[in-house]
């Protein structure tokens, strides 16, 4: 059977052409993992790659591992799927002893505490949000490669601190870092691009060992990861792209979309394909994603994979203030599960991190479990931590249980019980997380062996490829990006918080807009908006709704009376 075989006729397209340039537009929905795994895959099949020699470039470690556990499953090993920032590191920490002489400077563990101890040196006080927003800038300028004297010319401030105090400060915080001999995380991009440069053995080596590059979500590429990716190809054309214009969330870090559309004018022999079937999200919702970003540059326009998947019309519903709308939703989500619907298979999705307190006691009022994502991860859990290590110590002890009968032993050890205690709270999240566990093991069956779930806990830790959770997710829209639901609640749909307030240019409005085509596009089947008048604040619906509306769905709008469009 060849790596080909499953694809559609878009996907095969993209995933046979094994030389490169080449990109892929992938729209929400469309299969890009896929398309990279099985274009890997039939590279390696061909005889045209060897795993070890591939570098599959992404942008968190959960990515890189779920790609490295999909090429597993094909019978790929070897293939090195990392993060930009993983990468460098480990070449830096391979080449910097033969280039130095000496071991690879440590890397900054808390960048907010040495901002700080900068800050002393040039007798400013500011409080830790002033710092996070400043070292949010350090970022910025290093991943734009900007000096500081070129930072300076922009004339920032940040909070109380003027323009002029803080370059002093990132002078300061700099001069701090090299007399401590350090590098933050920012720099280990720096270094490794500048050593590749510099030292021809290396830039020689590196050429050497990685001859196919791949790069996931290559909308977010900032200008420093594309010159180092530049560097690393060297005189080579064998990459393949794959990413959104319309995905492009994260342009305040340094993210810059102009590489991904300006590809087949920096590779005029390129192959581009564009994957518009979208194998999730009902027509309805395609019709609202569609009509958002409507002429947009670098748009895709995404039709539904199977013409029968139809779901009910989205609807917008306006309310008078945020608890209302908190109520509101927290009801509707309840009628959903009173009608049959599983926790897990619900989203709500919003802008800011403070709208999520009222929706989460909201919730909790109509018994209804919530988990947050951004929180603290699955395997990082202390129930999950002393429940993988109960496992592996009941493995060597011998049992007349069945596997998923021993595991559900281990557990009750623990305290677990049949019973979930009330939604919301810490002793809920612990059995929501004890009870993830326990569905891994029914699912991995009676074949299976103590131990052997164990190491397989631990491999899932490692590739961050945490279980679902039978909870209803909460969720900001940037934390949502990459994943999917049946049911999504898209709260707080008005202006001043999407748009959020600060967003005020052009540029910040249509990141505003790719935010809410993210929160539409995650979601399967049904979509359900709301906003609030937000009382004596007055509050107008988000101008994105009036686009909907107008453009792709009379039905969905908000009226003065309410709701609309219920179905």
């Amino acid at each position: 059977m060849s790596a080909l075989d499953s694809l559609d006729p878009e996907q095969r397209r993209a995933a046979e052409i094994v030389r490169g340039p080449v990109a892929v537009l992938a729209g929400a929905g469309t299969g890009k993992t896929r398309v990279i795994t099985h274009r890997i895959a039939y590279g390696v099949e061909e005889g045209t790659y060897t795993p070890n020699r591939v570098l599959a470039l992404t942008f968190t470690s959960k990515a890189a591992g779920e790609l490295r556990g999909r090429l597993r499953a094909m019978g790929v090993v070897g293939v090195q799927a990392k993060t930009f920032h993983a990468a460098a590191l480990a070449q830096l920490n391979y080449f910097w002893p033969t280039v130095a002489g000496d071991t690879a400077p440590r890397i900054v563990d808390n960048k907010v505490r040495l901002l700080a101890h900068a800050a002393d040196a040039v007798r400013l006080r500011p409080d830790t949000n002033t710092l996070r927003d400043i070292a949010a800038q350090i970022e910025w300028r290093k991943v734009t490669m900007r000096s500081i004297d070129e930072f300076a010319t922009l004339d920032r401030s940040v909070g109380a601190v003027s323009a002029s105090a803080l370059v002093d400060l990132m002078a300061a915080y700099e001069k701090l870092k090299d007399e401590r001999r350090q590098l933050d995380f920012e720099d280990v991009l720096l270094a490794c691009a500048g050593m590749i440069e510099s030292e021809p053995r290396v830039a020689g080596a590196v050429r050497e060992q990685y001859r196919h590059f791949t790069v996931d979500e290559y909308q977010d590429v900032s200008a420093l990861q594309n010159r180092l990716l530049e560097l690393w190809l060297g005189t080579r054309r064998d990459i393949c792209v794959v990413g959104d214009a319309s995905q492009t969330i994260y342009s305040f870090t340094g993210a810059d979309a102009s590489f991904l559309l300006d590809f087949g004018r920096t590779y005029p022999d390129s192959t581009i394909v564009r994957l518009e079937r979208n194998y999730r999200s009902a027509p309805p919702v395609l019709g609202v994603a569609n009509a958002l970003m409507r002429d947009r540059p670098g748009a895709l326009r995404l039709v539904a994979a199977t013409a029968d998947a139809e779901g009910p019309r989205p609807t917008v519903t306006a309310y008078d203030d945020d608890l209302a709308e908190a109520n509101g939703i927290a009801a509707r989500i309840r009628a959903l599960l009173d009608g049959g619907s599983t926790p897990g298979d619900i989203a709500v999705l919003y802008r800011s991190h403070a709208q999520s307190a009222a929706l989460t006691e909201a919730l909790s009022r109509q018994q209804i479990p919530t988990s947050a994502l951004g929180g603290t991860r699955f395997f990082d859990m202390p129930e999950v931590r002393q429940a993988i290590l109960a496992i592996r110590a009941a493995a060597v002890a011998p049992s007349d249980l069945s596997f998923s009968s021993a595991v559900r032993d281990v557990l009750r050890g623990l305290g677990h019980s049949d019973e979930a205690p009330d939604a919301g709270g810490a002793r809920r999240a612990a059995w929501e997380a004890r009870q993830a566990i326990l569905r891994l093991a029914e699912e991995a069956g009676d074949g299976s062996t103590l131990r052997g779930f164990a190491d397989e806990l631990l491999a899932r830790a490692k590739d961050q490829h945490e279980p679902a959770l039978t909870t209803v997710t909460l969720a900001t829209l940037h934390a949502a990006k990459g994943l999917e639901w049946p049911t999504v609640f898209l709260a707080g749909a008005s202006e001043g918080l999407l748009p959020i307030s600060y967003a005020t240019t052009l540029d910040g409005i249509d990141e505003e807009r790719r935010l809410a085509y993210v929160g539409i596009t995650r979601a399967e089947r049904r979509l359900e908006v709301s906003w609030s008048r937000g009382g004596r604040a007055a509050r107008r619906p988000s101008r994105f709704l009036s686009e909907i509306g107008t453009d792709t769905l009379r039905e969905v709008g908000a009226s003065a009376t309410g709701s609309v469009g219920r179905g």
